[in-house]
């Protein structure tokens, strides 16, 4: 194993494999390693309003004991040694888990997330609890600002939005303050991050990683996942923080192995898509970045097959099951009038309305899901992956409330309309990767799988992000004085 050459200039956007490399031949210490981000964390995190804390102690503690293993070569995993971030809303003893909500600035759990268990069982180092949208964006909320930290900020261009709700995490990672960290998605908030802040992002199949010390927004929907700078990246986390928790009744218990090397010919494959997602749904400016990008994933090999969703109204399903499911989560929250404390008007009164949802209401809601996800079991009969542009536009503005009036589109729907709600109701995989860049600020494009087919989407992502170097690429972030 060759050292690594990594300085102060690249420390920041290097890579878990590169990280691994460095610690194991001792070109750095975890103890350094973990300071250089903690530092980081510390004079840029609010640049972004990205931190909601730093855990300083534990880090360092934690940071000695990887040494000492790595010292003696007692290996563990490529995550040993390496800091990471995580989204607000998993518990981690001694510290607050606000949620990013003000009524819950001082609440401190005894228990520790199952995901910060596992990634510490491999001496991987929490460095910092990452800031968010308020109750996970429940209720629903009108501008960046519904956030007890503060509006998440793009470190490509800090006028912009850095999307949400792991707004943190996507901030955090893309402007190099920590390797990798941990979001969660009910509907598009690891995706939607990762694709404005130009990273990757994986939202795993709902139930594969453990949700236990997770806030809960909605019983049916809520997935814990990872953002990071590649495909690889992302697999390898997830090799780490999937598998079965008896402590979460949703878990499904099942593994996952990373090994992208012996996955199949791509050309065996069958990739459904439309052109029209690329040519004509994106706003003009976009359509140029994401026809070269279909044109790298023709290059791939693989069988292209001309694709639409069965058409149902996914919008409206997944709002009235989250709602519903969030009005019974938070009901003695919003009776009691704590909800007033929230920072965005439209949440509040979106989460006092979420009580007004009839259980008729619900069950509709969910009978119609049973439909959405016999209708994808049969598309996935047709297709292996789904691949469409992950947002039709660039990011919002922070300082401006998001447009009341959506832009028009194409009366001829593709895969992309709806496939973030529709994929969020069959609990699929999915991964959004970097495809592009248009005034300077990035562009991604999702990637679908049917369930518990991570390693597909992953070795698929992975071999466009091995033909492009997107995912390379990083905002000019340097560490203050």
């Amino acid at each position: 194993m060759h050292k690594a050459k990594l300085d102060e200039s690249t420390l920041p956007f290097a890579s878990i494999s590169e990280l691994n490399n460095a610690l194991q031949t001792r070109a750095i210490s975890s103890l350094e390693l973990t300071k250089f981000f903690s530092k980081r964390l510390t004079k840029l995190g609010a640049d972004y309003n990205a931190v909601a804390c730093i855990i300083g102690k534990e880090a360092h503690s934690s940071a000695k004991d990887a040494d000492y293993d790595l010292k003696h070569e007692r290996f563990r995993g490529p995550l040993q040694g390496i800091p990471y971030g995580a989204k607000d809303l998993l518990a981690f003893p001694g510290y607050p888990t606000t949620w990013g909500a003000k009524p819950y600035a001082d609440q401190v759990f005894d228990d520790t997330a199952t995901v910060l268990k596992k990634l510490n069982k491999e001496q991987a180092i929490l460095v910092a609890k990452l800031s968010m949208v308020e109750l996970a964006g429940g209720g629903g909320y009108s501008s960046a600002s519904a956030s007890f930290q503060g509006p998440g900020l793009n470190p490509w261009n800090k006028q912009y939005w850095s999307g949400g709700s792991s707004s943190g995490s996507g901030a955090a990672v893309a402007a190099g303050l920590v390797p990798y960290a941990l979001g969660s998605e009910t509907s598009g908030s690891i995706l939607t991050p990762a694709s404005y802040c130009g990273i990757t992002g994986l939202r795993p199949t709902y139930g594969l990683v453990s949700r236990h010390g997770a806030m809960a927004l909605s019983w049916t929907l809520d997935k814990i996942g990872v953002l990071a700078r590649s495909a690889e990246d992302c697999g390898l986390v997830l090799r780490t923080i999937a598998g079965g928790d008896t402590d979460d009744p949703t878990s499904a218990r099942k593994n996952f192995y990373y090994t992208p090397q012996y996955y199949r010919d791509f050309r065996d494959l069958r990739v459904g898509y439309a052109e029209i997602d690329f040519s004509e749904w994106p706003d003009e400016a976009l359509r140029p970045a994401f026809q070269n990008a279909l044109t790298v994933f023709k290059s791939i090999g693989s069988q292209m097959v001309e694709t639409k969703l069965p058409d149902f109204p996914y919008g409206p399903v997944i709002g009235t099951i989250i709602d519903s499911e969030a009005a019974s989560i938070f009901e003695q929250f919003i009776r009691s009038g704590q909800v007033d404390q929230l920072a965005d008007q439209s949440q509040i009164d979106g989460l006092r309305a979420s009580l007004t949802y009839l259980a008729t209401d619900y069950l509709k809601a969910m009978r119609v899901r049973t439909q959405i996800q016999a209708a994808f079991r049969d598309l996935f009969s047709e297709v292996d992956l789904l691949i469409a542009p992950a947002h039709w536009g660039l990011p919002e503005r922070a300082d401006q409330p998001f447009p009341e009036t959506p832009p028009k589109h194409p009366d001829i729907k593709g895969v992309g309309a709806g496939l973030v709600p529709a994929t969020n109701l069959c609990g699929l995989p999915a991964l959004t990767a970097p495809c592009g860049y248009v005034n300077g600020l990035p562009i991604g494009l999702q990637m679908i799988g049917p369930p518990f087919q991570e390693i597909r989407i992953l070795a698929y992502g992975r071999e466009f992000q091995n033909r492009t170097d997107f995912h390379k690429q990083h905002p000019p972030v340097p560490l203050k004085s």
